[in-house]
């Protein structure tokens, strides 16, 4: 099938590879403008874009998809349908309307539950069992459109962000490409999303990973690993601001201090008192240093275990 790409980060790039291994044609790719990164703020191209380019694909960089220059030249393409992963624009209703298969969207949460931007960590936040990805008809709406093909994979116990993002990247590129083999065939069959049960997964911002240990231990746990390992959550232990990563509830401890009051370091972590419980932390980030075992940052900052994290 002759197809055009539409994707930005790493998550959009297991479903690219995998289009490209099921011998489709890929004849363009759209991902986002090069972006400054880093302390010499060098431009750096999406991860989607440096491998379009390893495999000498066109790539496309508008600013918007809303030009008749940017719209003509897609409707040049002739695309059967318009493949799009983690994009991060949506898609006006003349772009919807080029390919004849329309535009399929493969959108890392089981819908309706989590449309929008950061569906993995809000699954991971709230505590769920279960995750997925669905292959949806894109519409003007955002994420609303027609299911087409979920596919289900339980968090493991205490997953981070990071690894549950990896498995669903894998996932949603295993899912396209059975999605387009059941739409050749005229198998694939559009369900529309039920109205019960939706939410809604907003962009991420800096304040969402600032950490409250007056929650009980759970939720600061799955807080924690909802932003491991980026952005990171955090909090301030004195004057210090400390990022927390591998988090779990710590069975063995009870309510034995004040919430964020430091209870234990060993070498499974820095035990931390909660609003209801514990939570046991494996790792932190001090500011401008490097993310280490918790047993040997507070070895090095001893006056740091009088404080209390707020």
């Amino acid at each position: 099938m002759r197809l055009v790409f539409m994707g930005t980060p790493e998550f959009a790039v297991a479903s690219l590879q995998a289009l490209l291994d099921a011998g489709h044609e890929i004849a363009a790719v759209y991902t986002r403008m090069d972006t400054p990164k880093n302390r010499g703020m060098k431009l750096l191209p999406p991860p989607v874009k440096v491998l379009a380019q390893a495999r000498d694909i066109p790539v496309f960089q508008p600013k918007n998809l809303r030009g008749e220059e940017t719209q003509a030249q897609l409707r040049a393409l002739a695309p059967d349908a318009v493949i799009v992963a983690a994009y991060g624009r949506l898609l006006p209703q003349a772009v919807l309307d080029v390919p004849r298969f329309g535009c399929l969207n493969v959108h890392a949460s089981l819908l309706p539950k989590y449309r929008g931007a950061a569906p993995i960590n809000a699954c991971i936040l709230n505590g769920e069992t279960e995750s997925g990805v669905t292959i949806m008809q894109m519409d003007a709406g955002l994420d609303t459109g027609d299911m087409l093909l979920p596919a289900a994979l339980p968090i493991l116990p205490d997953e981070p962000f990071g690894s549950l993002h990896d498995r669903l990247a894998k996932l949603g590129g295993e899912t396209i490409v059975r999605a387009l083999a059941l739409l050749e065939r005229g198998e694939l069959k559009a369900v529309p999303q039920p109205k019960i049960g939706a939410s809604y997964a907003p962009m991420i911002r800096s304040e969402d990973c600032k950490l409250s240990f007056d929650l009980p231990a759970k939720r600061v746990a799955c807080a924690v690993r909802a932003y491991d390992p980026q952005p990171g959550a955090f909090a301030l232990l004195g004057e210090t601001k400390m990022k927390l990563f591998g988090a779990s509830v710590a069975e063995d401890e009870g309510s034995l201090g004040a919430p964020g009051q430091i209870l234990a370091v060993d070498k499974s972590g820095v035990c931390v008192a909660c609003g209801r419980g514990a939570v046991r932390v494996a790792q932190v980030q001090g500011a401008g240093g490097k993310r280490m075992p918790a047993d040997a940052f507070f070895r090095g900052h001893q006056s740091l275990l009088n404080e209390i994290f707020r």
